[in-house]
């Protein structure tokens, strides 16, 4: 049975305080390199890493924080 995580932030928050943009290589081999809003995020990526890399994101109080993932992917916040 899998159990849902439950996002620390609302959608709305983190689609409102920053862009998210995703660059690497998708779990299909496929490049991609765009800018996605929370739901496509947690597609890529999952929930806990969405709350671990929001809260980094908050923490370092820059206008953008990079986040990488060893299976090739990163993850960029834009603060608006």
């Amino acid at each position: 049975m899998k159990t849902k995580s439950i996002l620390n932030y609302t959608t709305t928050y983190i689609n409102r305080n920053f862009r998210l943009k995703v660059y690497g290589i998708d779990e299909n081999g496929n490049r991609i390199n765009k800018l996605v809003g929370v739901s496509g995020l947690i597609e890529l990526i999952g929930e806990e890493l969405l709350n671990k890399f929001v809260g980094r994101a908050l923490r370092a109080g820059l206008d953008k924080v990079v986040c990488k993932l060893r299976r090739g992917l990163q993850v960029s916040f834009y603060i608006k």
